[in-house]
């Protein structure tokens, strides 16, 4: 049962729907190199730098205690520094990670990460020094180990953020972000460190109601840490929109703010823009969802290898066609991915596009597809789709281009229904556990659902994430669910 329309479509015999699908689009348009136009991700270069930056943080702290001792005792591991270095470093990277310390204010702000990072180290500090002095806690501490060791971590840790802000220029070719300019009918010079692309040549067309043109329009940017476009005014909300669910930073050059002193304005290449998207979730949050997905994942597909080797054979037994089926489902940034599910209808039965709704007693349900989908087990192929980073654990769920509330496609109900795919698609959400779930007869079916999928984009915590999941439990069989 699918956790949210309640549809089912399968393109049997095909490994990769997505990708045929994509195929055929593509016959009659231009090739769109997406490799060639941003020829390096900077994000995850990012990424491995604040990883870096973190492990050099944990080797000056250590080296600057055993420093230390060694001014202080002549030998680099006298007890007192040992000590001292094993108390301050996880209480350090404790503070620093929750406040954003490796985040992009290392290339933009410099100055201001490096006092946010020294700010973390002087809270550690004073824990330290309030549990070991204050309170009298018996761990055998050196006061000038511990003195002279702090002073030379601080510096370190200076010394750090001024290189990078020194020599960083030359690590990403001299912008840390990649900058995408789009021009859609208007002309703009890029500048020195962005990339253009002119829509028309690539058929870019940012048509809201066209599923694969937003495919096209996503892949372009999946690259992208900040995109502008300069397009018509009468095009600037198809762009917004299309923006809003692209997990980036997202511009429109619009000339006439120059005498307004809006909020959320930006500049590009002496141009005004308007600032329309920004990503729902920080670098340290997505690293913390992203790795309770691989925890709950392995785990999951670990303990539930003996259930899900079952249902496969009972799928193949029952009748002919594969045990799982690939359906194109709309992700993160509107591209399209391939979704696993266990088989539950027959095979010449199915509804390809997604636009009937399964409805209770469906003839092209087998026995073994209604107990899977009132069970929910048909999703647990899904976990196969959050290793490979297609799917969150919690998230929207991904929805068949065809689905219908009432006799309107989903995003005809609401243009908002794109800013949706902001982040990664789930196997559960929030959605789910408020019972908005099973087939969308209404228009007003979607609405609900949709303004939950909105409430989780604008509200999203860890701990939030851990709720849903636990809530999940108790709507796995659900009413709806056939």
């Amino acid at each position: 049962m699918d956790l949210d329309s309640g549809t089912e479509a399968d393109p049997y015999g095909d490994p990769d729907a997505v990708a045929v699908a994509r195929a055929a689009l593509a016959a009659n348009l231009p090739p769109l190199e997406t490799d060639t136009v941003l020829a390096r991700d900077k994000g995850r270069f990012r990424i491995r730098l604040y990883a870096l930056l973190l492990g050099l943080d944990c080797v000056g702290v250590v080296a600057a205690f055993a420093l230390a001792n060694l001014l202080r005792f002549g030998l680099a591991d006298q007890a007192a520094g040992v000590n001292n270095a094993a108390l301050l470093l996880p209480l350090y990277l404790a503070v620093a990670i929750n406040r954003n310390v490796y985040s992009s204010d290392l290339f933009n702000r410099w100055r201001h990460a490096a006092h946010r990072a020294l700010t973390s180290l002087g809270g550690a500090v004073g824990a330290i020094l309030f549990v070991a002095f204050y309170l009298r806690a018996g761990t055998h501490l050196s006061r000038e180990v511990f003195t002279i060791g702090t002073a030379l971590a601080a510096l370190w840790i200076f010394a750090l953020r001024y290189a990078l802000h020194r020599f960083g220029p030359m690590l990403f070719a001299g912008d840390p972000f990649a900058t995408l300019l789009v021009t859609d009918g208007v002309a703009l010079e890029p500048g020195p460190h962005a990339v253009a692309v002119d829509a028309a040549a690539l058929a870019l067309n940012p048509d809201v109601a066209d599923p694969h043109a937003l495919d096209r329009v996503g892949r372009l940017l999946k690259r992208a840490d900040r995109v502008v476009v300069a397009c018509p005014e009468h095009r600037r909300a198809a762009w917004a929109a299309v923006l809003k669910g692209a997990n980036i930073r997202g511009e429109i050059v619009t000339p006439e703010l120059s005498g307004l002193g809006s909020l959320g304005a930006s500049r590009f290449a002496n141009a005004p823009t308007l600032i329309v998207s920004v990503g729902p979730l920080s670098l340290r949050h997505r690293a913390l969802k992203r790795g309770l997905d691989l925890f709950l994942s392995i785990a999951a597909l670990t303990v539930l290898a003996p259930l899900l080797a079952l249902t496969a054979l009972a799928v193949k037994l029952e009748s002919s066609g594969p045990i799982f089926f690939v359906q194109p489902r709309l992700g993160r940034g509107n591209r399209l991915f391939p979704m696993y599910k266990f088989r539950s209808m027959r095979a010449e039965l199915c509804d390809v596009a997604g636009a009937q709704s399964t409805a209770r007693g469906d003839a092209r349900v087998t026995r073994v597809g209604r107990i899977i989908r009132a069970t929910s087990i048909d999703e647990l192929p899904q976990l196969l789709n959050v290793l490979k980073g297609d799917m969150s654990i919690v998230g929207p769920r991904p929805h068949a281009l065809g689905s219908l509330a009432g006799d309107k496609l989903f995003w005809e109900v609401d243009q908002r229904y794109w800013h949706r795919h902001a982040t990664k698609p789930g196997i559960t959400g929030l959605a789910q556990v408020r019972g908005f779930r099973g087939a969308t007869h209404l228009t007003s079916d979607l609405t609900y659902r949709l303004q939950a999928d909105l409430d989780y984009l604008n509200g999203w915590t860890l701990w939030r994430d851990i709720s849903i999941l636990l809530a999940t439990a108790r709507v796995v069989l659900h009413r709806n669910a056939y």
